[in-house]
């Protein structure tokens, strides 16, 4: 009885099939509840996945370090700007909240060089190595404030050579008391080097100065100014090429010199903690970021210096390179302490290099696309200091050895340098363009 009423059942099914309107209509709804169902759940599992790749992303870049506590600083610097206009308080806040960004800056950039190979991130560290420096400075440019410009960037150069430097020795000599540290000499002659070479850039247009013996009275330092920048990007390429390409085991991105000296340890299996186009993105919201807060900050450096009594000149030298050189001074400092001297002196002096002979000039250049008169006369006092600076730095490194007494010696010589620029009135601002 069951068979004949099945029998039926699908006789009666075929036929309904067998009318083309009537297999339209069933066949069209199960295929689109399938298709809409598969199409649903391959949305929702993507938006998923998506929310989850963003959340992780935050947690690893904005959440893994200490340092990004002083963020919130960056907004609130914007609304004591806007609702009180204490330009001592917006220099402060925005001083703390640009420190984190720029150390976020450099992670970014050091992700990003796992996925370039080491020539390409090479030229990456050398670009936004010390991009929130160039970020101030071209804003300074930007308002007209050239002495800002000049006195930021030999902050940076000093504190890099002095401060960093001296306290990576310092801290490195205190953890291997029982045995003297050595590094590459070879790789810090060649830095030395360079770094006397950008005083000579520097010293000439000044001596010209003083001297009085231009040529034509007030352009012949510009245009020697500009000549030497020139010169000296292009010394600074030919280096580039000579460290990545002619010296690869020598020269190489700081995460993969790190690796190379730790071959013999668990810490050599370094692996990127975010995606290629995470470190793009990431590296174009933290410029970007930065850009914002550096307009409120070069704003608020003249009414900082009248609010706080202190000069522009302290506060150029000595307080803005605290923004750019923070992740420097950490990680020098950190890898001092694990006897790995090579890779700090290429933080602290690598940058001073950069500063000097890829900073300097390409803001001279800038000036020059944006009508600025941006030479390289520092002025006799800041141009002594450098000079003297790297003289010193050059002789502690000949020998190739490190210990905590040398890093006390540069921490000393930098608290005399503070002191000197903390007592310095800049005699020729108005003249140099202190204000637009």
């Amino acid at each position: 009885m069951e068979s004949k009423d099945n029998e039926s059942l699908h006789e009666f099914e075929d036929e309904i099939l067998s009318i083309p309107e009537m297999k339209g209509q069933k066949s069209q709804p199960i295929q689109a509840l399938g298709e809409g169902s598969f199409s649903g759940g391959l949305q929702a599992r993507g938006n998923k996945m998506w929310r989850n790749a963003v959340c992780k992303s935050i947690k690893t870049v904005v959440f893994s370090n200490k340092l990004n506590m002083l963020m919130p600083f960056g907004p609130l610097a914007i609304f004591v700007h806007i609702f009180t206009g204490h330009n001592g308080w917006v220099f402060f806040l925005t001083l703390l909240g640009i420190t984190p960004l720029a150390e976020r800056l450099g992670y970014a950039t050091e992700q990003l060089a796992f996925y370039t190979g080491p020539t390409v991130g090479g030229l990456l560290n050398a670009t936004f190595g010390n991009a929130t420096e160039l970020i101030i400075s071209i804003y300074a440019l930007k308002h007209g404030m050239l002495r800002v410009v000049q006195q930021s960037l030999l902050g940076s150069i000093l504190s890099n050579m002095l401060l960093v430097l001296g306290c990576a020795f310092f801290s490195g000599g205190l953890v291997f008391q029982e045995k003297e540290q050595v590094f590459d000499k070879a790789t810090a002659v060649m830095n030395s080097g360079l770094l006397l070479m950008a005083v000579m850039g520097l010293l000439f247009p000044a001596v010209l100065h003083f001297t009085h013996t231009e040529v034509h009275f007030g352009k012949s330092e510009l245009a020697l100014s500009r000549f030497s920048s020139c010169i000296m990007l292009l010394a600074y390429a030919t280096y580039l090429f000579y460290q990545l390409k002619s010296q690869k085991n020598q020269y190489v991105p700081l995460n993969e010199e790190g690796a190379q000296n730790e071959e013999n340890s668990d810490d050599d299996d370094e692996t990127p903690e975010i995606s290629k186009w995470e470190s793009i993105i990431w590296l174009v919201i933290m410029t970007s970021w930065i850009s914002f807060l550096s307009e409120y900050l070069v704003n608020a450096i003249e009414g900082a210096s009248v609010s706080w009594k202190i000069p522009i000149s302290f506060i150029s030298v000595i307080l803005l390179p605290i923004v750019g050189n923070a992740a420097e001074h950490a990680s020098a400092v950190m890898f001092a302490m694990k006897d790995k001297l090579d890779i700090s002196l290429g933080v602290a002096i690598g940058s001073s290099t950069q500063i000097s002979m890829f900073g300097i000039p390409f803001c001279v250049v800038i000036g020059w696309i944006m009508g600025r008169p941006m030479d390289l006369n520092f002025q006799l006092f800041e141009t002594a200091t450098l000079f003297i600076t790297v003289l010193v730095v050059a002789f502690l490194l000949q020998d190739g050895t490190s210990n905590y007494f040398k890093g006390l010696m540069l921490i000393l010589c930098y608290l005399i340098v503070a002191a000197s620029f903390f007592v310095h009135v800049d005699p020729s601002a108005a003249d140099a363009g202190l204000k637009p």
